[in-house]
């Protein structure tokens, strides 16, 4: 079984596992508990209902340290396994890990906002993030996909079929700062099907006034107003 005191002695494995440093879970850590004792305080049930006996009473579970609810959730986001999977590496059956991930991951997301690093999911509000401005306007975009399972309509296995990844797919356009490397925009999910430059189309992007965008080929053609952007070429060695 997987625990915060063991992984933390890890550093590799513990930011592979989750994404995070052991000093950026730390500082993670407290809103965490801030927002889970806010949504199960102390005196309720899961249910909340009026206890009968204290908190810890009975059997003990197993994810019985807020540190270990902290990294369940981190590393079923990070790494997205089967529940089934999951429950393996925290000795849970599936429905306790689907009963977790989602009484878990509304705290995360609080948690994250509290600490104010989510990113914008409006598109306009992009020019106003402290976020995108924090070191200056240098962002880059870049188009992400991740597996899903296969949907049994035809027409959204065709929609989802992901030609360049070979499996179905939803797909997300992010922006990113490039100093401090925070995810500054999140654009609404897409099937994989879709083109990167076809979503930053049809969900228009307002950018800060003088800022640079690093970009790949899938964004062929993408000149915002206003914005100095530049695409890395491969060297010839590269390509040969």
């Amino acid at each position: 079984m997987i625990t915060y005191a063991q992984l933390k002695e890890k550093p590799k494995e513990f930011l592979a596992a989750t994404g995070l440093k052991v000093d950026e879970f730390e500082r993670l850590l407290p809103a965490f508990v801030h927002q889970y004792e806010r949504r199960y305080p102390a005196d309720k049930t899961m249910k909340g209902q009026p206890r009968q006996r204290q908190r810890g009473g009975g059997v003990k579970g197993v994810l019985a340290n807020l540190e270990d609810k902290l990294l369940f959730i981190l590393i079923y986001e990070k790494t997205y396994p089967l529940q089934t999977m999951h429950g393996l590496q925290f000795g849970l059956s599936q429905p306790q890990v689907n009963e977790w991930v989602h009484r878990l991951m509304p705290v995360l997301q609080q948690a994250l906002a509290d600490l104010g690093m989510t990113p914008v999911r409006d598109p306009q509000a992009v020019p106003t993030d402290l976020l995108v401005s924090e070191g200056g306007p240098d962002l880059v975009i870049d188009g992400t996909e991740r597996r899903r399972q296969r949907p049994k309509d035809p027409q959204h296995q065709r929609e989802s079929y992901s030609g360049k990844k070979k499996c179905h797919t939803d797909k997300n356009i992010l922006l990113a700062n490039t100093h401090t490397t925070k995810v500054v925009y999140l654009s609404p999910t897409e099937v994989g099907k879709t083109h990167d430059k076809k979503m930053v189309d049809e969900q228009p992007i307002a950018y800060p006034s003088g800022a640079t965008l690093g970009k790949d080929t899938g964004f062929q053609g993408y000149e915002p107003a206003g914005v100095v952007t530049y695409q890395p070429k491969k060297s010839p060695k590269a390509k040969s």
